[in-house]
């Protein structure tokens, strides 16, 4: 049997990963209502190429399955998006993204109810749970945490997002991949100022800004209750897609520190 084992350095310590044992916390897409949507998305859909007598469909008595996809990466499952999800100028996730394995952090929160309703992750909260230099990758599962975050239907519904000060907090700690189990790190509805997207990727529009264009931010991720809070090896899989988002799967190894 092969064993794929790796020892992981950082600040000074040894880390020990057993590749043989991974976590997935990704939610992959399926067609009709078997996936999360947001921001009134259509579902994802599949349709058997058609072309004279041949169609792509062995259900339909086709020689293979030849499906045509349609899908929203924003609306749809797990994705990862890059600074050109804001930027004027264009940017893709497959150049964004060069590097795939990151030392991380899984962090628990409840976001704080304000006086509006709207449910935040504010900084306060982060500053107890990440230092500054700690990780690349932080991974945030919001509380409470279940399976009905495999299905849902978050359109409309104001789900709790990210305060700007804490995505500035992030960047101030060094973090360069942002993962949530949220379908956005902003407020559904906020008039397009996308505040904490702005200071995560440090874009304010203007010409001159110091983007952060290695970093991403991966939303509607889940993390199974069994899965406990602490350090990880992250894998952040993605598609090679010319676009600003692409679905992913964002893979977990256990750390365990070494004498």
């Amino acid at each position: 049997m092969t064993q794929l084992k790796a020892t992981i350095y950082r600040n000074g310590k040894a880390y020990f990963a057993d590749l043989s044992k991974p976590l997935d916390i990704g939610i992959p897409l399926a067609e009709g209502l078997l996936s999360p949507n947001c921001f009134y998305a259509p579902a994802m859909s599949t349709e058997p190429v058609v072309a004279g007598d041949f169609i792509g469909s062995t259900a339909k008595g086709g020689s293979v399955n030849f499906l045509n996809v349609t899908f929203n990466p924003h609306g749809n499952g797990t994705h990862t998006e890059c600074v050109g999800h804001i930027a004027k100028a264009r940017f893709t996730v497959n150049q964004c993204l060069k590097k795939f394995h990151f030392f991380a952090k899984l962090v628990s929160v409840f976001p704080t109810q304000q006086g509006n309703g709207d449910r935040v992750i504010l900084r306060h909260q982060l500053t107890e749970a990440v230092a500054p230099g700690e990780v690349d990758a932080l991974i945030l599962r919001t509380l409470p945490n279940d399976k009905r975050k495999l299905t849902a239907n978050y359109s409309g519904s104001n789900p709790p997002y990210l305060h700007p000060g804490a995505a500035t907090f992030l960047v101030d700690c060094g973090v360069e991949h942002l993962l949530l189990d949220l379908p956005s790190a902003d407020k559904e509805k906020d008039g397009g100022a996308l505040l904490s997207h702005r200071a995560f990727w440090g874009y304010s529009g203007q010409v001159g800004d110091l983007l952060r264009g290695n970093c991403t931010i991966t939303e509607l991720i889940y993390v199974p209750p069994a899965i406990k809070d602490g350090l990880y090896l992250l894998n952040l899989q993605i598609a090679a897609f010319e676009i600003d988002a692409s679905p992913s799967k964002p893979i977990l190894f256990h750390l365990n520190p070494l004498p």
